[in-house]
């Protein structure tokens, strides 16, 4: 019969390594970020965000309006500022979140 300190040591040590391999897997989206492409904000259209939308919303796909200046969406490398917002003060995306313009 095994020693109950050492069963809940072992237990402690699984219940770690299964904790540090969810955690891990569940952040590899965000330190893998897509390779070659920006986050480019007030480019998406409602629902079609990849993150960060604001209060309210819990991330990818929550989006509620198109073009909205707090949520964005993955664009190729260098061309967010190129890409069409007509949200955006300048009309074109954003690197940083912005309030959109009134229409």
């Amino acid at each position: 019969m095994k020693n109950p300190a050492t069963q809940n040591a072992l237990n402690a040590v699984a219940l770690a390594a299964a904790l540090g391999a969810a955690l891990s897997i569940a952040s590899a989206p965000a330190a893998a970020e897509e390779a070659g492409k920006d986050k480019c904000y007030g480019v998406a259209l409602k629902g079609k965000n990849d993150c960060k939308a604001g209060p309210g919303t819990t991330c990818a796909g929550t989006s509620k309006v198109d073009y909205q200046g707090n949520s964005w969406k993955y664009v190729p490398k260098g061309t967010c500022e190129q890409t069409a917002s007509p949200a955006s003060p300048t009309g074109f995306g954003q690197t940083e979140a912005f309030k959109e313009k009134k229409s």
